[in-house]
């Protein structure tokens, strides 16, 4: 698909009218004869080597910055300084423009002066492991707190199982579990005793303890103790039931002996745990010791170490950990709660300056303000502080956070974070869904972290206008717009300012050094892309890759340096890769199924000029415009509106024709005209009004019966006065006219019509430029419609006189001749009182 700029490409017809007769010789076609086409050094402004004082550009010192960007320069430079958090940037401009390029370079030097940013980590939090702490520390400490602790924890992995294996804890173990043992057997003994004087036996069976008589130092057996007297019977059992209260009052008594017992362990395992445990953290807390938040947290990481500590013993039967592994104690999930996420980690320098600058490539929601990552584990999934991830907020906090506008914008929930982010002025990682309000699992609820940064959004004007117009955060949060230019103006400075600037992207590149010539080249061809001979294009990235190119030619050929040849050849090269549908359209003109002539004369048939554009190539094409005459109501028909083919700006240039005819002719009659225009073999969309002048050119032929030389084409827009006004693409219409001619064969006679104002654009091709010097093809500059129509028909147009009329056989005379007599005949038609609607329509 492809879509024409600046002008609609007039199609030729099939059915064109008649050839008229030869142009007739009048004193007014002599007059016509006289304009002159332009000069040969106004069709492409050349720059002599010579002239820019240098061999190549290794005699260059290269440029540090860009040229002719003071505006935008200027506007960073602000943006930047200005510490209120609403005032970030939008950096609009073309692209290859070399704005990101320039943005960073600038920040690189700010951000190196400025203090570096606090570093950040997440720790857990013992009370409440779902909201984990956000630590602050000074910039470098974080890996140094994070490498700390992860030593202590497995310092302690050795430590502990030895203090706790330790003789010294063996012994006053064994005391406490000996103090217990043996109040439980004194009692038990005391019982026995009292039993045994009573003549009754306590017995331990595997069901439990047991009582029974003893006679003769024997145990009755039951049988037998129902053989013995009632009285005696009954003295027995009143006391073992004595007996059986005593030891139940033992046995009850042993639960909270034993938990007496547990509580002095424990006592006794905090008293050995501190000690190992707080000679470890001690180490931490000698780096930090200025820092309040990181001592708390070691304090309440050491009261859960305590309560923990049953977390670094051996097991039974486990040979005890002798050897350090501190990548193992890091991925050992009993001890993550004490390991240090670390969120943002500043390469300290030693000191303490260099602000970040973070360029976000893929500005997602999570990418942008962080996320929390899951594991699965046993068909679940679950989450820790570990697990918190930061974004490029928290890598650019303190600095500069460098973001593509059109990416983030496309990005679901991202621009909404970033908003969100710089007015709350603190990075709160949650989920996306979360922020929509719905209904989540469980997860964390990280404590945010302060944000400090200023925000630098890149984009082309389009997109700040329309941010600016429907967006009313934008306004509020981006105050600083800094607008680069797409060209500087031509001049000796700048021309030499401009070499520096190639001398710099040899440099960036490692490309073989440009001599004077292909510099020369180079600046030439930046006059053609700024379409403006007093222009330079400073759209950095295609000039970077015309050099680039030419680098590889000049190889190619053996050169040590990169040539002027090198430098048209990659130009050459570039345009041949692109023009696949330049070919076949001039093919197809040259095998006449699009009608173009381009000799002979016609009446109201002229050569009107179009550019396409396919991506970042244009080229000219031309076609046939056609327009035809008859009786009407006054009314000039666009047949490519009609067809709702053409656009607004189209249809407005038409409706301009009929004020011009309506404005010069016919003053005191009506305008009884009924006009056709078309573009023949038109099959698409045609836009823009730099038709609006070929158009008319043909409309008048028509009115005035005379025709219009076919081996001139024409381009340029006209006004209610008959002004032929500037247009856009004039360099590829001209080469698309000449690419046609050149094919048929150059007669000597043809050109192109352009509007005067845009002589100061020409930069032609050099096979243009030379065949207008040999005479072969011409561009005429023209001002108003009359000089246009002089030199299309070889008549005179004509001045009003004094008594209102033209002077005869000038083309306005013929014209205001015709409307006349279609007022006349129009005026019989209502007096006869026809009913014929369509003759006047």
């Amino acid at each position: 698909m492809f879509f024409k700029r600046s002008t609609p490409a007039a199609k030729e017809s099939r059915d064109t009218p008649a050839p008229s007769p030869a142009i007739a010789s009048t004193p007014a076609a002599v007059a016509a004869s006289t304009q002159a086409p332009l000069e040969v050094d106004k069709l492409r402004r050349r720059v002599d080597p010579a002239s820019l004082g240098f061999g190549s550009t290794s005699d260059l010192m290269p440029a540090t910055s860009l040229i002719g960007q003071d505006r935008a320069l200027k506007a960073i430079e602000f943006g930047t300084s200005i510490r209120a958090f609403d005032f970030n940037l939008f950096v609009l401009g073309p692209p290859a423009s070399g704005k990101s390029t320039a943005v960073r370079s600038f920040l690189e030097r700010k951000a190196a002066a400025a203090r570096a940013p606090d570093d950040w980590v997440y720790v857990n939090n013992f009370e409440d492991h779902n909201k984990p702490k956000a630590l602050r520390l000074p910039a470098g400490r974080a890996k140094i707190f994070a490498r700390a602790m992860l030593e202590a924890i497995d310092e302690l992995r050795a430590t502990l199982p030895a203090a706790f294996e330790s003789e010294d804890y063996q012994v006053r173990r064994r005391a406490i579990d000996e103090q217990f043992r043996s109040g439980q057997e004194e009692r038990f003994a005391a019982l026995d005793r009292k039993a045994e004087e009573q003549n009754i036996a306590v017995l331990r069976t595997p069901m439990g303890f047991a009582m029974a008589p003893v006679v003769d130092g024997k145990v009755v057996k039951p049988e037998d103790f129902n053989q013995l007297p009632e009285d005696w019977r009954a003295d027995v059992q009143r006391r073992i039931e004595e007996l059986q209260k005593e030891l139940v009052d033992i046995l009850e008594s042993a639960p909270r002996s034993d938990k007496r017992r547990r509580l002095e362990v424990s006592e006794l395992n905090e008293e050995v745990a501190e000690i190992a445990i707080k000679a470890a953290l001690d180490d931490v807390r000698a780096l930090m010791p200025e820092l309040p938040a990181v001592a708390s947290h070691l304090t309440d990481t050491e009261r859960d170490l305590v309560r923990n500590v049953a977390l670094f013993l051996t097991p039974s039967g486990e040979e005890p950990q002798i050897v350090r592994q501190p990548v193992d104690t890091s991925r050992d999930p009993r001890f993550r709660r004490y390991m240090v996420n670390v969120v943002v980690a500043q390469d300290s320098n030693g000191d303490g300056k260099g602000a970040p600058i973070h360029s976000e490539a893929n500005p997602t929601y999570g990418n942008l303000i962080g996320r929390i990552e899951h594991i699965a584990q046993m068909g679940t999934l679950v989450t820790d502080f570990l697990l918190i991830k930061p974004g490029a907020l928290h890598r650019s906090n303190g600095g500069y956070l460098l973001v593509d506008a059109r990416k983030i914008l496309f990005s679901p929930f991202a621009w909404e974070a970033l908003k969100r982010a710089i007015k709350s002025r603190e990075i709160r990682v949650e989920q996306p869904i979360e922020t929509l309000g719905f209904a989540s699992t469980q997860t964390l609820d990280p404590e945010p972290i302060p944000l400090d940064v200023k925000v630098v959004l890149f984009g082309d004007r389009e997109l700040y206008y329309l941010l600016n117009a429907y967006d009313e955060d934008f306004g509020r949060l981006f105050k600083v717009q800094a607008d680069f230019d797409e060209t500087i103006a031509r001049s000796t400075e700048n021309d030499r300012a401009y070499a520096g600037l190639i001398a710099a992207i040899v440099a960036r590149h490692g490309l073989r050094p440009v001599d004077a010539g292909g510099v020369a080249r180079i600046i030439e061809e930046g006059a053609r892309l700024a379409e403006d001979r007093e222009k330079l294009s400073i759209e950095i990235g295609r000039i970077a890759d015309i050099m680039r190119e030419a680098d590889y030619w000049a190889g190619e050929a053996g050169r040590a340096t990169t040539t002027a040849a090198d430098v048209s050849r990659a130009v050459a090269e570039h345009v041949q890769r692109a023009d696949r549908l330049r070919d076949r359209s001039q093919e197809i003109i040259a095998r006449e199924i699009v009608l173009v002539d381009t000799e002979g004369a016609k009446v109201g048939q002229i050569n009107g000029l179009s550019v396409i554009q396919l991506g970042d190539f244009a080229f000219g094409r031309p076609s046939r415009i056609t327009a035809r005459t008859r009786l009407g109501q006054g009314r000039v028909t666009d047949i490519e509106r009609e067809a709702k083919l053409g656009g607004p700006l189209h249809t407005k240039g038409v409706m301009i024709l009929w004020g011009f005819l309506a404005g010069r002719f016919a003053l005191d009659i009506p305008l009884a005209l009924a006009a056709t225009l078309v573009f023949e073999q038109s099959y698409g969309g045609v836009e823009g009004d730099s038709a609006s002048s070929a158009e008319l050119y043909a409309l008048l032929s028509a009115l005035a019966d005379a025709p219009i030389r076919q081996d001139l084409a024409v381009t340029g827009s006209v006004n209610q006065w008959g002004e032929v006004q500037a247009i856009g693409g004039v360099n590829e219409k001209i080469e698309g006219f000449f690419d046609v001619c050149k094919a048929r064969g150059l007669t000597g006679t043809q050109g192109v019509l352009i509007p005067k104002a845009n002589v100061q654009h020409l930069m032609l091709r050099e096979d243009v430029v030379e065949a207008a010097a040999a005479g072969k093809f011409a561009v005429y500059p023209v001002a108003t419609i009359d000089e246009g129509i002089e030199l299309l028909t070889g008549i005179g147009a004509g001045a009003r006189a004094a008594d209102g009329l033209f002077p005869a056989g000038t083309i306005n005379r013929r014209v205001d001749d015709c409307l006349k007599r279609y007022a006349e005949q129009a005026k019989g038609f209502r007096g006869a009182g026809s009913n014929d609607k369509d003759a006047i329509s």
